[in-house]
């Protein structure tokens, strides 16, 4: 194994952050070889890794969530969600899940999910009888789908990374994604009618038609995105850039809940999310150059295939590392160290790369509501006070159907290559 690598390891069990931990590596690497000349080169990848059109995806669809977030719009598809499944058991928390779904459109962020939805329902399940850490185990178990229903910031890095259709992965997320909301509403209908949560009265044709009139211009954003990509009328980077147009037209014009002084702090937090996510692409950069000519991704997959040339066994052995990962890094840089070392060995073994790439980013996404360092517990916990100790405890029952679900889409491939299939992605 290259020096760098155990550097890599190294630096992340002492506590390094990630962004550091994958400049610090190669740097520590070169200074050992004695060849500190190829700091500058160092420099110049991290500069080539950010400074791709595809990415320009990532900082605008972080604009047109924050745009949402701050112009209410997430009030009104909590009350369209309301208005379709509040009257089943434990209806509120049925509309977590909904609205995880619909927001899941517009967003493509976990993190954005959890403090939106969460900020909102939280305390609204709680005023209705719900206990603190159930309403927060749903919104936290609920936000992953985010990054699973197309757009998906993390869907967006892997086809960056290794090369595959930004499309063909959107579409192959759309039905898992919808299948984890309705299984996660499963559990929470036996659980809520076990502990007695309450439901309210079903809301008449014409409540649904009035709320669902006061969210259709919202959703329409979906609608452009995924409409747009799937149909080959913009790429992914321009749907982004008209999705971040719609919304403050949307907000500003439309809604009237975002004003001008509004602006400096969208754009603002826009840049901050968005500067966090790029300068970890930048720096995996320069891991994945030195990945790629030290030949790793050869070595892992002839230590692979000694293991086993069977693809199924493989395919469980691969999901146990990523949900392992996943518990202890974040989605971004999991696929962005992973990507290139499990991908081609992955192909190799005859995995179409649209199957495995799926299959990745929904396992490392699940990932971001698991301790120790979910991602999301975190959010969940900074908007409860709770522990997020207590959160993971009471989300077991999501986290089962989710990792289940994992190996549903793992094993029955046409769950997901359907719609790409379709759409001619392959």
């Amino acid at each position: 194994m290259p020096v760098f690598v155990y550097i890599l390891f190294a630096a992340m069990l002492i506590g390094v952050p990630i962004v550091f931990c994958l400049a610090f590596a190669p740097m520590a690497a070169f200074m050992l070889m004695g060849k500190p000349i190829y700091f500058k080169m160092i420099v110049q990848r991290i500069y080539g890794g950010v400074n791709q059109f595809p990415l320009m995806a990532i900082p605008f669809f972080m604009l047109a969530g924050q745009v949402m977030n701050t112009g209410g719009i997430t009030l009104n598809l909590v009350r369209f969600s309301n208005s379709l499944v509040g009257h089943l058991r434990g209806g509120l928390a049925h509309v977590n899940i909904m609205v995880s779904i619909l927001f899941a459109g517009l967003s493509g962020s976990a993190v954005a999910d959890t403090s939106a939805i969460g900020s909102i329902l939280i305390p609204a399940m709680e005023k209705d009888g719900y206990s603190r850490a159930f309403s927060a185990a749903v919104t936290a178990a609920s936000s992953i789908i985010g990054p699973i229903i197309p757009p998906s910031i993390i869907m967006v890095i892997y086809a960056y990374v290794m090369g595959v259709s930004v499309g063909g992965l959107f579409a192959a997320g759309i039905v898992p994604g919808l299948m984890v909301g309705l299984l996660l509403m499963v559990v929470t209908y036996f659980i809520s009618r076990k502990r007695g949560y309450p439901k309210r009265g079903k809301a008449s044709f014409r409540e649904i038609l009035i709320s669902f009139r006061n969210s259709i211009l919202p959703l329409l954003t979906a609608v452009i995105i995924i409409g747009g990509i799937l149909g080959g009328v913009f790429t992914p980077t321009e749907a982004a850039a008209i999705a971040a147009g719609y919304a403050l037209f949307l907000s500003m014009v439309i809604m009237r809940t975002v004003k001008i002084r509004d602006l400096p702090d969208i754009l603002l937090q826009s840049a901050i999310s968005s500067s966090v996510i790029l300068l970890i692409v930048g720096t995996a950069t320069v891991f994945g150059w030195l990945v790629s000519t030290s030949q790793l991704p050869v070595r892992v997959g002839n230590a692979i295939f000694s293991v086993t040339e069977n693809p199924y066994l493989m395919l469980f052995i691969v999901n146990v590392i990523l949900l392992i990962t996943g518990m202890f890094m974040d989605a971004s840089p999991a696929i962005l160290i992973l990507g290139p070392l499990l991908g081609p060995t992955m192909t190799q073994m005859g995995i179409h790369p649209l199957h495995f790439a799926i299959i990745m980013c929904v396992n490392l996404t699940v990932g971001l509501a698991t301790p120790p360092v979910g991602l999301v517990l975190f959010v969940a916990s900074g908007l409860t006070k709770l522990s997020v100790e207590r959160i993971a405890r009471e989300m077991l029952p999501f986290l089962m159907v989710e990792i289940g679900m994992i190996f549903v889409i793992t094993y029955i491939p046409f769950i997901s290559m359907t719609i790409p299939k379709l759409l001619g992605y392959y």
